[in-house]
This record gives structure tokens, sequence and C-alpha cells, in this order.
């Protein structure tokens, strides 16, 4: 899946790929600024907040790095019937915006179609976790200087924002880690102004701030992408899972034998570490992702009409070398007949197809592989709310019958 802020990002930054091991701070601009207000505006995203129950922590209103109450922006009336469904009031919200605030909103991906698809586009190109959050910062509203465990890759949407990027004071920090990192180093990597079109890499540990403190009225948008990629520790905690297969480690402690018992474990773990690599935990790490949370109609209204494949990274396709293929997603392994894959090859490339047209390209029945990938979570059916998140975004689907 090619999709455009991904294409314009690396352009931007002289990737030749999505940062993977890039460990200094890096700034750029993207070359169609208008690509902006494609993915996001500050209209749109008042009506996302508007129109759905949304509270803290994944929703709240900061004033120099200090939440608000949230009795300040909601309305948390009860019904007649006594229930209670928090939302926005929008008039106390633009009262809030108009003192000078920042609006947070986290994970909205999860709701919005069109940042839906670009983190899925993200991560499909850098095998990172991917989650985007919103920044809305009205007057001179100021952030407090902070750190990220993740790279963060921010997309400067509209309006003029300040910001200070310092290094780390700890090589690689973790949210949960042996040491805290809580001294920001003295020297400023990088200071000045972001508007529309211009990007920053952080690389995870880089303390930052940012605000509008002597920029005058106004307001700033941004975008922030964050890449949880795998580390040590987290192929270490894998480790520990695949050792339950084994009765050794489920056993006991003999506390009694400390010594003898440490070389048999010694040895045992070196074994584990042999017969379960990186290779494999980053396969498990990506396959058994769930399903995604999307509309499925059960073919109640007929089958779809088309669809994309929605997997969290790319599905993988085996051969078998017996006729037939594998299919390994969303923690299942799906065999079709090798026959198939000139179909299979479209259907999972992340980009939307028409059902109809592959099977009449390939001469294979797209229609009951669609039914398949759909009920297993790898595809979903493509809504006309699913299909913005890729209009004018992402490069046509394939259709050729050679796979």
């Amino acid at each position: 899946m090619d999709h455009r802020l991904v294409l314009d990002t690396e352009w931007a930054l002289g990737w030749s790929g999505a940062a993977g091991s890039v460990s200094r701070f890096q700034r750029g601009r993207l070359p169609d600024p208008e690509l902006c207000a494609r993915l996001l505006t500050p209209g749109r995203l008042l009506d996302l907040v508007m129109r759905r129950s949304l509270a803290p922590p994944q929703l709240r209103l900061l004033r120099d790095g200090v939440a608000l109450p949230a009795d300040e922006y909601l309305d948390t009336t009860p019904s007649r019937r006594g229930q209670v469904v928090p939302m926005v009031d929008m008039r106390r919200l633009a009262g809030c915006l108009a003192g000078g605030c920042t609006l947070v909103l986290d994970a909205v991906q999860r709701f919005d179609p069109t940042l839906e698809v670009a983190c899925r586009a993200w991560q499909w190109r850098s095998r990172a976790a991917v989650q985007v959050n919103i920044y809305l910062t009205t007057g001179a509203n100021e952030g407090l200087a902070h750190w990220d465990d993740h790279d963060v890759l921010v997309v400067h949407l509209a309006g003029e924002k300040r910001w200070e990027v310092r290094g780390a004071s700890r090589v690689s920090p973790l949210f949960r880690d042996a040491e805290r990192s809580v001294d920001p180093p003295a020297g400023v990597v990088w200071s000045g102004v972001v508007r529309a079109g211009d990007v920053l890499y952080l690389p995870r540990g880089h303390w930052h701030q940012a605000g509008r403190a002597g920029l005058g009225e106004g307001f700033s948008l941004h975008l922030t992408f964050g890449f949880s990629r795998p580390t040590g520790v987290d192929w270490l905690a894998w480790l520990a899972d695949q050792s339950r297969r084994q009765v050794l480690f489920r056993g006991d402690l003999d506390l009694t034998r400390q010594e003898k018992d440490r070389e048999v474990f010694a040895a045992a773990v070196a074994e584990l570490v042999e017969g379960y690599g990186l290779a494999d935990f980053v396969a498990d790490r990506e396959s058994s992702r769930p399903p995604g949370r999307h509309v499925w109609t059960a073919g109640i209204f007929g089958p779809p009409a088309a669809v994309v494949c929605a997997t969290d990274f790319p599905p993988r396709l085996d051969d078998t070398g017996q006729g037939s293929v594998v299919l390994t997603a969303t923690h299942k392994k799906i065999t079709f007949a090798r026959a198939a894959l000139p179909a299979l090859t479209p259907l999972l490339s992340g980009n939307p197809v028409e059902v109809a047209r592959v099977a009449a390209v390939t001469g294979v029945d797209a229609a009951r592989l669609a039914e398949v990938l759909v009920r297993e979570g790898v595809c979903a059916e493509l809504t006309d709310e699913l299909s913005s998140g890729y209009t004018g975004l992402t490069t046509a689907g394939s259709y050729s019958p050679t796979p």
C-alpha cells in the first residue's frame, strides 16, 4: 500500500524507507502542503469531537500543561432515565479554546477513517505499532517539557507553533524502566516555529516542548504519530511466554538446591533462545494482532462489492509446495489452493479492490475468497466511510492475473 503521507514524509526527511533506526532529530517539509487539509482541519476535528462520546483520558484540555477539570467542557447531565453519556458541550469547549488551551485527542485512528488508513500505511511500512494523537492549541498556551517512550513523527497541519527539542538524557528509555529519565540535557538540538506542511521526527527519549507563546492570537493543529517498535525487552518477555510450553519452567523452584537448578535452567534458557529467534518473535508479533473494528454485514445485504485488507501488518502468504498456500494473519492460519493466489494477491495488497473486477481479471471466484477473508477479520467490507480514508491518498489496486 502506497500512501501519500508516507511517501511525502520519506521524501521530506530523506528516508529510503520508513525510519527504523534513525537515532537523530530530523525536520523537513512536505512537497505538497495541501495534503494537510486532506488529512484533517480544525473544523473536521471539532465535528468529530461533537459527534462522539469522549472523556478523559482520551480527550482532555490542558492549559500550560495542567489538565482542566472535565466539567469545564463535558456535559454529564443524566437523561430522564438516569443514564449518563458524557458528551462535549461545544459552547463550553469554545469558551475554553477562546481563553487559550490545548485540546488533546488520543488514538484518533479508532474513529476517523482517514487517520485509520494513514496509521495502517505507516504500520505496513515501518513494522511498528502506530497510534496518532491530535493537538489543537489556541492563544499563547504552552506545553510542558517531556519525552516519549516511542518515536514521534509530528505533521503540522495548520497555524503556527514554536518547538524546542533537546536530546535524550537516557539511551533508549522505556515506560517501565530500571531508571527514570527526569532531567533534560542542557543543549538544545533545534528550536523554531513550525507551519503547515512541516514535519518533525523525534527519536524515543528526546525531550521537547511546544507552545504558542509570543506568536500572538491564532491557533495551531498538528498530528503526532507514535511508533512503538519492538525492543529486546519485548523479545525476552515473549521468550518467557514460550517457556510455558516446557514442564521445567512451569514447575516449582526447589529452594534447597538453587545452584544446581540454576545450571539446569541456564542450559534450558540457551535452548529456548536457540529455538525461538528474533525472526520468530517478529513474525508472531505481527501475525497475532487481533482483527480491527470494522463493519461486517455477514451477507445480510448481499456480498460486499469491494473489500480492503485491514490487518495491522502485511499478512504473510507461504507456498507449501504441495499445491496450496497458507495465509497467516490475525492469529490464524488459513489454507487456500494455490490456484487462488492470483486473486489473493490484490485482495491482500492493502488497497481497496472491487471483488467482481478481481474475479473478471483472474478467473478466480474472488467473491468466495472475499467472504472468507472478511469473516476471518483479514479484510474489511469497503463502506463509503472507510473508502473515504483511501480516496486520493493511496494508489489503485493491482488486478494482474500474475502474482
